[in-house]
């Protein structure tokens, strides 16, 4: 016998979806430490929020997947001051995905060109480094380094969100200027 909808209802509004644990567990890899390491460098480096406009050259949505896992609930970077825009005209970082189609290597040069200075290039993933499994198709013009420079490179098909927050620390540490 099936219970009635209202039975059933309680019984997820009381206990919560299967999904949730019945305890919460300890950050066990360190990656809350790690975000917040990552939010008060961007405050003392920058003295604001760090921006960031990913851009899609022509990847298989691998490393996409990991940018949304970095950019949820788990991660949410936004409460340590760093955020995605839409314009790369608000853009501090531009994290680059995929290897350059011939079709997307003009949008990424504007791109590039619309980022304000300071600024800083990602390339996400092995695809983004040399063209990856892509490279020598007659698609695709190479690595984002063939379009414009790069100044980190984020090993991995695709990279784990942790690495997503070690390398965005590790590019932060490079950063010489202090807030104004």
């Amino acid at each position: 016998m099936i219970p009635p909808i209202s039975k059933i209802l309680f019984h997820h509004l009381v206990n919560g979806p299967h999904t949730m644990s019945d305890r919460l567990v300890p950050d066990p890899d360190g990656t809350e430490e790690l975000a917040r390491t990552l939010g008060e460098m961007v405050r003392e480096k920058l003295g604001r929020s760090l921006s960031i406009r990913e851009v899609d050259a022509g990847s298989c949505n691998g490393c996409e997947l990991e940018i949304h896992a970095v950019n949820s609930p788990v991660y949410d970077l936004e409460r340590f001051g760093i955020r995605f825009v839409a314009s790369p005209r608000h853009a501090d970082v531009l994290l680059v995905t995929g290897p350059v189609t011939a079709n997307m290597a003009e949008a990424l040069q504007r791109t590039y060109d619309a980022t304000p200075a300071p600024k800083w290039v990602v390339a996400m993933g092995d695809c983004a480094k040399d063209g990856g499994c892509f490279a020598g198709s007659y698609a695709v013009v190479g690595g984002v380094s063939a379009v414009v420079p790069v100044d980190l490179h984020i090993p991995g098909c695709p990279p784990s969100p942790r690495q997503i927050l070690t390398s965005l620390l590790a590019l932060l540490d490079s950063v010489d200027h202090a807030k104004p």
